[in-house]
């Protein structure tokens, strides 16, 4: 009983961590994913992959929502915890809608922009999970610094998207004469936007504990 009063602190930066990890490596299945989608059993492959982080990380945002109400001291505040945690998990969430939209829709071939906007969504997955790992040393004012520039590298990638799914739009209402195509990668490209979105919405929650804990 006695055990249960005294001040305990979860691994909240290392679950953290972990989830960054589970994102990158959903992103880095969903890339390998577009690149061999002509290869019927390596399009398997990745598409388990991508299922099996996005579980990962899933498992992580439960770890991390439980310790919330279990832990007495939180290194920041728990508000600031769990929607970090559960926006990070709705990344990881959108990257295995991708994929699974892809199936559903029965998408035969990659296009240019699903590949530019593939590669824009793992580079902004890589700098949440650079961004991530400096957390527990943003009381250092160089370490909070790199940690705000990050989010900014994020931001500028999330506006690269914005300019490459209204080009991929506009293109594909042009030039795409079957309607079927057109909403099956009008749907593709959205969601690969999304995720962009989202993790700027990871960076601008990073931001404010960076501003509010440094």
């Amino acid at each position: 009983m006695f055990g249960k009063l005294l001040p305990r602190e979860g691994n909240f930066f290392e679950m953290f961590n972990q989830h960054a990890d589970r994102i990158v490596e959903a992103a880095r299945a969903f890339s390998q994913l577009v690149n061999n989608y002509n290869d019927p059993h390596l399009r398997d492959k990745y598409n388990q992959d991508v299922d099996n982080a996005e579980r990962a990380a899933d498992r992580v945002t439960h770890d991390v929502n439980r310790a919330i109400h279990k832990t007495f001291i939180t290194p920041i505040d728990r508000e600031q915890i769990h929607g970090l945690i559960n926006t990070m998990d709705d990344v990881a969430d959108l990257i295995q809608d991708s994929a699974e939209t892809m199936a559903l829709y029965d998408v035969r071939t990659m296009t240019p922009e699903i590949a530019r906007l593939t590669d824009l969504s793992l580079r902004c997955c890589e700098r949440v999970r650079d961004a991530v790992n400096l957390l527990p040393k943003i009381a250092d004012p160089a370490t909070a610094e790199a940690a705000l520039k990050t989010c900014e590298e994020i931001d500028k990638l999330e506006s690269d998207a914005d300019r490459v799914m209204r080009a991929a739009m506009s293109k594909l209402f042009r030039e795409e004469p079957d309607v079927r195509e057109v909403i099956k990668l009008k749907a593709i490209y959205e969601l690969l936007e999304t995720i962009t979105d989202k993790c700027e919405d990871v960076a601008n929650q990073i931001e404010g504990i960076v501003l509010e804990n440094s």
